[in-house]
Protein backbone atom coordinates (compact mmCIF):
# COMPACT_ATOMS: atom_id res chain seq x y z
CA UNK A 1 0.00 0.00 0.00
CA UNK A 2 1.65 3.26 -1.05
CA UNK A 3 1.30 6.23 1.48
CA UNK A 4 0.32 10.02 -0.29
CA UNK A 5 2.45 12.56 1.80
CA UNK A 6 0.82 16.56 1.23
CA UNK A 7 3.60 18.36 -1.09
CA UNK A 8 5.61 20.02 1.72
CA UNK A 9 5.88 23.70 1.34
CA UNK A 10 9.65 25.06 0.66
CA UNK A 11 11.32 26.25 3.31
CA UNK A 12 11.23 30.85 3.36
CA UNK A 13 14.21 32.17 3.20
CA UNK A 14 14.89 35.74 4.39
CA UNK A 15 17.39 37.28 1.40
CA UNK A 16 19.16 40.48 2.38
CA UNK A 17 21.51 42.14 0.34
CA UNK A 18 24.65 40.77 1.91
CA UNK A 19 23.35 37.34 1.42
CA UNK A 20 22.36 38.03 -2.38
CA UNK A 21 25.43 39.54 -3.12
CA UNK A 22 28.00 38.49 -1.04
CA UNK A 23 29.32 39.93 2.53
CA UNK A 24 31.40 43.64 1.41
CA UNK A 25 29.91 43.93 -1.90
CA UNK A 26 29.65 47.58 -2.05
CA UNK A 27 25.69 48.77 -3.01
CA UNK A 28 25.85 50.76 -6.08
CA UNK A 29 23.38 51.66 -8.94
CA UNK A 30 24.84 48.66 -11.17
CA UNK A 31 23.73 46.10 -8.71
CA UNK A 32 20.11 47.31 -8.15
CA UNK A 33 16.95 45.74 -9.77
CA UNK A 34 15.07 48.32 -12.10
CA UNK A 35 11.89 49.41 -10.49
CA UNK A 36 8.81 49.56 -12.15
CA UNK A 37 6.19 51.78 -11.27
CA UNK A 38 2.96 50.30 -9.98
CA UNK A 39 1.06 51.38 -13.01
CA UNK A 40 3.45 49.86 -15.46
CA UNK A 41 3.38 46.46 -13.59
CA UNK A 42 -0.56 46.59 -13.35
CA UNK A 43 -0.74 47.47 -17.30
CA UNK A 44 2.31 44.41 -17.42
CA UNK A 45 0.15 42.20 -15.58
CA UNK A 46 -3.12 42.78 -17.07
CA UNK A 47 -4.42 43.38 -13.98
CA UNK A 48 -8.02 44.90 -13.93
CA UNK A 49 -6.81 48.36 -12.86
CA UNK A 50 -3.90 48.22 -15.52
CA UNK A 51 -7.11 47.43 -18.07
CA UNK A 52 -8.78 50.22 -16.42
CA UNK A 53 -5.73 52.64 -17.35
CA UNK A 54 -5.66 51.27 -20.69
CA UNK A 55 -9.06 51.72 -21.13
CA UNK A 56 -9.06 55.58 -20.30
CA UNK A 57 -6.50 56.00 -22.81
CA UNK A 58 -8.48 54.53 -25.64
CA UNK A 59 -11.58 56.38 -24.60
CA UNK A 60 -9.68 59.86 -24.77
CA UNK A 61 -8.17 59.02 -28.21
CA UNK A 62 -11.97 57.79 -29.05
CA UNK A 63 -13.09 61.49 -27.58
CA UNK A 64 -10.52 63.36 -29.50
CA UNK A 65 -11.13 61.22 -33.16
CA UNK A 66 -15.17 61.90 -32.70
CA UNK A 67 -14.98 65.38 -31.66
CA UNK A 68 -12.08 65.66 -35.02
CA UNK A 69 -14.71 63.92 -37.05
CA UNK A 70 -18.00 66.00 -35.91
CA UNK A 71 -15.95 68.96 -36.62
CA UNK A 72 -15.08 67.81 -40.21
CA UNK A 73 -18.82 66.47 -41.08
CA UNK A 74 -19.85 70.12 -39.66
CA UNK A 75 -17.57 71.73 -42.32
CA UNK A 76 -18.03 69.81 -44.93
CA UNK A 77 -21.41 68.00 -44.70
CA UNK A 78 -23.58 71.14 -46.27
CA UNK A 79 -20.47 71.96 -48.80
CA UNK A 80 -22.22 70.20 -51.57
CA UNK A 81 -25.25 71.90 -50.74
CA UNK A 82 -23.44 74.97 -50.97
CA UNK A 83 -21.81 74.35 -53.94
CA UNK A 84 -25.25 73.14 -55.73
CA UNK A 85 -26.21 76.53 -55.71
CA UNK A 86 -25.89 78.50 -58.97
CA UNK A 87 -22.30 80.63 -58.48
CA UNK A 88 -19.68 82.13 -60.17
CA UNK A 89 -16.58 79.47 -60.50
CA UNK A 90 -14.56 81.81 -58.34
CA UNK A 91 -16.54 80.93 -55.49
CA UNK A 92 -16.30 77.23 -56.07
CA UNK A 93 -12.25 77.81 -56.33
CA UNK A 94 -12.81 80.64 -52.97
CA UNK A 95 -14.86 78.08 -51.17
CA UNK A 96 -12.57 74.97 -51.54
CA UNK A 97 -9.17 76.12 -51.41
CA UNK A 98 -9.43 78.86 -49.11
CA UNK A 99 -12.18 77.90 -46.22
CA UNK A 100 -12.24 74.24 -46.52
CA UNK A 101 -8.63 73.00 -46.94
CA UNK A 102 -6.80 75.23 -44.28
CA UNK A 103 -10.37 74.31 -41.67
CA UNK A 104 -9.36 70.64 -42.40
CA UNK A 105 -5.59 71.02 -42.07
CA UNK A 106 -6.44 72.95 -38.79
CA UNK A 107 -8.71 69.96 -37.38
CA UNK A 108 -5.95 67.56 -38.55
CA UNK A 109 -3.28 69.37 -36.41
CA UNK A 110 -5.45 69.98 -33.31
CA UNK A 111 -6.44 65.87 -33.83
CA UNK A 112 -2.30 65.32 -33.65
CA UNK A 113 -1.53 67.31 -30.94
CA UNK A 114 -4.33 66.15 -29.03
CA UNK A 115 -3.59 62.49 -29.50
CA UNK A 116 0.02 62.97 -28.84
CA UNK A 117 -1.34 65.20 -25.33
CA UNK A 118 -2.98 61.99 -24.25
CA UNK A 119 -0.23 59.60 -25.11
CA UNK A 120 2.14 62.05 -23.18
CA UNK A 121 0.01 62.19 -20.57
CA UNK A 122 -0.64 58.27 -20.37
CA UNK A 123 2.81 57.67 -19.81
CA UNK A 124 3.82 60.19 -16.89
CA UNK A 125 1.06 58.44 -14.97
CA UNK A 126 2.02 55.15 -15.97
CA UNK A 127 6.35 56.15 -15.51
CA UNK A 128 5.87 57.77 -12.18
Amino acid sequence: MSEHHPPRRPRRETVTYASAHGPGAPPGPARRRPVHPPARSEIDEQTTLGHTYVRSLMRSQLRAALTALGALVLLVGPLPLLLALPAPEAFVWIALGVAVHPAVWGIAHWYVRRAERNERDFTGLVER
